[in-house]
């Protein structure tokens, strides 16, 4: 069966992308707003880019009149000009909850983290708070925002990151326990999730080795 996206409204475009390009990792991101307010939303279209330097890459939509949501907004600044900081915490299963919550559209100013009792801490490099019990904080600045069609895409440089320690198997050659982290993926585009415990290996095979088998 094929589809051909330019016969599709948007939202049948939606609910396909969505069903297919899962799991999806979970950006909840903390912003500030001109007043220092501090906004936390959740966004499933995100991802990393890039390690040379470190890029991801989150693509947060309009409210429904066609204006930008907090986040976007934040990110902008209050010229617009961009170059905002910004964190993407990850989400573990235990936050499931607390990062759902977060993503109701609650009016400009409102708090999501205090309002749900979510506890902030500060950041080291960025002045945008990340969420204390994150076992992953990025600390990014954005580096350019590019508009296909409607939808933003927001490129952030990852300037610094914070990790629980007893996620790290090895501190000195920065080696991570993926698993014990417990990070939740998005599955769909409305109330599902998967979990990241169940993980397996496969050794890439590289081309000598591969030249050696095939001489066999």
């Amino acid at each position: 069966m094929h589809y051909d996206f330019s016969s599709l409204p948007p939202s049948e475009v939606y609910k396909l992308m969505t069903g297919v390009v899962v799991p999806r990792p979970i950006a909840w991101v903390s912003t500030l707003n001109a007043g220092g307010t501090v906004n936390l939303a959740p966004f499933s279209f995100f991802n990393v880019l890039g390690s040379n330097p470190a890029v991801v890459a989150l693509s947060p939509g309009d409210r429904p009149d066609g204006s930008p949501k907090d986040t976007a907004r934040n990110i902008a600044g209050p010229t617009g000009a961009g170059g905002g900081e910004f964190v993407v915490n990850l989400v573990s299963e235990a936050q499931a909850d607390a990062m759902n919550a977060t993503a109701t559209e609650f009016p400009e100013g409102m708090e999501e983290a205090a309002l749900h009792g979510i506890k902030l801490t500060a950041s080291t490099l960025v002045t945008v708070p990340r969420v204390a019990a994150s076992p992953v904080s990025l600390e990014c600045r954005e580096v350019q925002t590019v508009f296909v069609g409607r939808n933003r895409i927001i490129l952030g440089e990852v300037l610094g990151l914070h990790i629980q320690p007893e996620f790290m198997l090895d501190t000195t050659r920065h080696y991570v326990n993926s698993p014990a982290l417990r990070l939740i993926g998005r599955m769909g585009g409305r109330g599902g999730y998967t979990r990241t415990q169940d993980t397996f290996e496969i050794d890439r095979v590289p081309y000598t080795r591969w030249l050696e088998t095939r001489e066999k």
